[in-house]
């Protein structure tokens, strides 16, 4: 019984810790859009047709 239950300890640590990485890596790819989109925003008045 204490072997299942160090098992899914161990489970739901890494669980854990791939839920939190999961939500930093989304953070930065959405900051990282917003900045490139305020810079695409900013440039938009250099272009001509």
């Amino acid at each position: 019984m204490e072997k299942l239950y160090h098992k899914l300890n161990t489970i739901g640590i890494s669980n854990l810790v791939m839920g939190i990485v999961t939500i930093i890596v989304g953070v930065g790819a959405g900051v990282t859009m917003i900045v490139n989109g305020a810079r695409l925003i900013t440039g938009k008045k250099d272009i001509t047709f």
